[in-house]
């Protein structure tokens, strides 16, 4: 089947065309012309670029029309058809031969080669040789600015303007006057088996129905031009037997089927169709007007500017049984999207459907560098992961992204379906090229990114991954491949000796911007993030910049708070006469984290706090702790003053100060650090180390082996490993602390929100439905809850039918202090249910669990 199309895209690999009836079709790079063919093959062969070989944008623009062949019908995996062209000469005018060309006649040629007076053009017919002068190409190759010449391969639309020695040689123009001016004609003697798209005819309308004209042309040739394609001017004015200007759209000569157009940018020979106006692709328009409904096709709207859209039928309703025939009488308004333009028939494609409409992506256009985005596993490969982000959307995850750390066996952790959420680190829709990451600490970082060198600002801080460690520093890549330097010198506050084995391929970090020249693209890196104020230095200690100690580690101080900020209190020491300003950080006022969070959540500026321990003094601060265990370890003397005093099999409590993707660093009272491998942080297999433990939570660690000559220690924090002979002991101690820390932020939380200290889980309570959402939960109201959020999952609600303005019974399941909601059940058989006591077991697995 012969069609005529439009070039909508031009990437390397292939040609993206535009066919009418709103499909698309694709032509590969094989499929251009024999000559480019060959000369592919010999690049291949050889090994090395050839300087005639032009890429396929050097020599195709959008918007160009030329005539294909349906090469085949591709079925993909999930059903949708892929429909493959070719332009090449010897296909598209393989139903012409040398006795057949006449003066007058359009048809595609190729450029073969580039001779001294012209080109020597292959129009795909066997024993003739065709020829363009330089004269009649000049005018064409000032018009489309593709370069001083003609390149080997380039399409043309040709005009055989002289025939000799019986169709051997023919001399063509491409000549835009001469091509537009040019008709076909019965002379020409076309005939079903080689006649071309693209042909420009006069022909006599034989009938008018409501699905477009029956047309006859060229004296024996029947047509038909369906209403997609009548000129929308003039669509209710043609008559039988009215003369009128058509163009040949597509033939098929085994079904002797020949469609043409009466589109205005097609009645002229080497016309282009109008683009769309003002890229409204993605647009979702409010109202659109039905201007006429085909029961076996679609529908036709008109958009608030005046122009044509189409809808086919499967886009109209949700499923087939949905759709209501009623719904699309003309004048009636729907709200649709505008999801594609098809550049042959000049027409908007829309979509009615809500999912379409709601997508937050349509093409790839629409995604950016730094969007996290949903995404379905499609494949995987040893380059990496297929994703499918949308419908026509697919993106890459490289081998080094498909986890924080490498992944040996990643079909271990991936399966195909699965649901990920990713991060586009680049994204060109030109070539249709996007490259995600599924590294957890990317996806979820909050920090700027850096995606052009111009915004690379000096004291800028983001997360890049490295991409190559050497003994002169580490290479840092971040988004749309920016990428930087950090010096042997920056790498650490540490001298490092060997870069590549403390750091890895792929490794996320946070780095620092020292130095930044946009224009020769050079970034100076820094690991060292200690010259801008770390959480503990965000504040000053006294007027003076240093303070006298006076105290020593374990020592136990009351004070009162001065100041409450984000990651901690400032307070000042009691029954101190020099009013010493010390740090409480926020993790370090519990065992427990949530309980930190809600202490200082709870806290008022003035409050005094007693038995506080001091822990240490970094220089121009003190910092204080208020961690229970860690107390408890330093006056019990269960701790090492120094690295000499470790020795394996100690069990020590301290405090996580680090988690890493090869495990956490732990510190303990008296300044010793150690490390916990990943192997050894959990009785259970860990992936992601962050999924264990977080910054800041009280452990109880296991010295395993000492480095004397680094200074490293190496530690185990699985629980089978870490529990003491007297393990039942130290659970009710940290079970009792924790129910006394919950009592006093109760009576804190009294101060300020006594409504949420009335309600404890397993209360029951009435409230009243405020409202119900979309996803099936429910809002509640009471005077009992007055400024709290109580919320009903789904779930549940159980099978109760609700509605605003009801009253019902509820039992309490959790409060979120910090974030003042409160969840409910009306699940009839918890309400009936009586509180059940609590086994010792489940006790100490719940101890264990918060101390590890």
């Amino acid at each position: 089947m012969l069609l005529l199309g439009c070039i909508k895209e031009v990437t390397d690999y292939e040609l993206a065309v535009s066919l009418p009836n709103g499909l698309c079709g694709f032509v590969p790079v094989t499929q251009v012309s024999d000559a480019y063919s060959k000369m592919l093959t010999k690049q291949v062969a050889q090994g090395e670029t050839l300087e005639e070989l032009n890429s396929l944008p050097d020599i195709f623009s959008p918007g160009t029309l030329v005539r294909c062949i349906v090469t085949s019908i591709e079925k993909s995996d999930n059903g949708r058809r892929s429909v493959k062209l070719s332009i090449d000469p010897k296909k598209v005018n393989k139903g012409l031969n040398s006795t057949a060309l006449a003066t007058g006649m359009l048809l595609s040629g190729s450029v073969l080669s580039v001779e001294d007076h012209g080109y020597l053009i292959d129009i795909g017919v066997t024993g003739t040789h065709a020829f363009l002068p330089h004269q009649k190409a000049k005018n064409y190759i000032k018009a489309v600015k593709k370069g001083p010449d003609l390149k080997i391969g380039q399409n043309l639309n040709c005009l055989i303007v002289e025939v000799k020695n019986e169709g051997r040689v023919v001399c063509l123009s491409i000549d835009r006057s001469e091509v537009a001016a040019s008709i076909a004609t019965e002379r020409q003697n076309w005939a079903l088996s080689n006649l071309l798209p693209g042909l420009v005819v006069r022909a006599r309308v034989q009938k008018v129905d409501s699905h477009g004209l029956k047309l006859k042309f060229l004296s024996y040739f029947t047509g038909i031009v369906d209403f997609m394609h009548m000129d929308p001017e003039k669509s209710v004015s043609y008559s039988p037997d009215q003369v009128v200007r058509a163009c040949v759209l597509c033939v098929h000569p085994t079904a002797r089927a020949v469609r043409l157009t009466l589109r205005p940018p097609f009645l002229h020979a080497g016309g282009a169709p109008r683009p769309l106006p003002g890229q409204r692709v993605g647009a979702v328009l409010e109202e659109a007007t039905v201007k006429a409904f085909y029961k076996q096709f679609g529908a036709v709207f008109e958009l608030d500017d005046g122009t044509l859209a189409f809808a086919r039928l499967k886009h109209l309703s949700k499923t087939r049984k949905s759709f209501k025939p009623e719904e699309f009488k003309e004048g009636c308004k729907h709200k649709c999207r505008i999801i594609d333009y098809s550049l042959m028939d000049e027409m908007c494609i829309v979509s009615l459907k809500h999912q379409v409409i709601e997508a937050r992506f349509l093409q790839y256009q629409d995604i950016h560098t730094g969007d996290v985005v949903q995404g379905k596993v499609l494949s995987l490969k040893p380059i990496g992961m297929q994703v499918k982000v949308a419908d026509g959307i697919r993106g890459l995850v490289p081998s080094l992204h498909l986890s924080d750390v490498i992944l040996k066996q990643p079909e271990k952790k991936y399966n195909i379906g699965d649901e990920v959420k990713c991060r586009v680190l680049e994204c060109n829709p030109g070539g249709k090229k996007l490259i995600l990451t599924l590294k957890k600490t990317l996806v979820q970082s909050k920090l700027p990114v850096l995606s052009n060198y111009e915004d690379a600002k000096p004291g800028l801080i983001t997360h890049g991954f490295v991409v190559c460690a050497r003994e002169f520093g580490c290479i840092v890549k971040f988004y749309n491949d920016v990428k930087g330097l950090v010096p042997k010198n920056e790498l650490g506050s540490e001298p490092i000796s060997c870069p590549d084995k403390v750091f890895y391929e792929g490794q996320v970090l946070k780095v620092m911007v020292l130095k930044c020249e946009p224009q020769q693209e050079r970034l100076l890196l820094s690991f060292r993030l200690s010259s801008k104020p770390g959480p503990e230095d965000k504040w000053k200690c006294t007027p003076k910049e240093k303070q006298e100690v006076k105290y020593q580690i374990g020592e136990i101080v009351d004070v009162k708070i001065l100041k409450k900020k984000d990651n901690g209190l400032e307070v000042s020491i009691l029954e101190d006469e020099d009013n010493v300003v010390a740090w409480i950080p926020m993790l370090h006022l519990s065992d427990f984290v949530a309980t930190s969070k809600l202490l200082w959540h709870c806290l008022q500026e003035g409050d005094v706090l007693p038995r506080v321990m001091y822990l240490s003094d970094k220089g121009e601060h003190i910092i204080l702790s208020r961690k229970s265990a860690v107390i408890s370890a330093v006056q019990e003397e269960q701790v090492v003053r120094s690295f000499s005093e470790i020795q394996p099999g100690m069990l020590l409590t301290g405090y996580v100060r680090n988690v890493m993707p090869f495990g956490v660093f732990v510190e303990f009272p008296f300044g010793v650090t150690g490390l916990a491998p990943k192997v050894s942080m959990s009785d259970k297999f860990v992936t992601d180390t962050k999924d264990h433990f977080v910054v800041g939570q009280t452990v109880i660690a296991k010295v395993m082996s000492i480095d004397e000559e680094k200074q490293r220690v190496l530690l185990n924090l699985k629980v089978s490993e870490c529990s003491s002979g007297d393990s039942a002991a130290e659970s009710f101690a940290l079970l009792n602390q924790y129910f006394k820390e919950l009592k006093e932020i109760r009576g804190l939380l009294r101060r300020g929100e006594p409504s949420i200290c009335e309600l404890v889980p397993g209360k029951r309570v009435h409230l009243v439905v405020q409202d119900v959402r979309e996803d099936g939960s429910a809002l509640f109201s009471d005077s009992s809850a007055s400024g709290l959020t109580v919320t009903a999952t789904r779930y549940h609600l159980g099978d109760k039918n609700i509605a605003p303005g009801e009253k019902r019974k509820a039992l309490v399941l959790h409060v979120d202090a910090l974030t003042s909601e409160v969840y409910v059940s009306l699940r009839e058989e918890l309400l009936k249910q009586r509180p059940k006591r609590v086994s010792m077991r489940s006790v100490f697995g719940f101890v264990s669990f918060c101390l590890s």
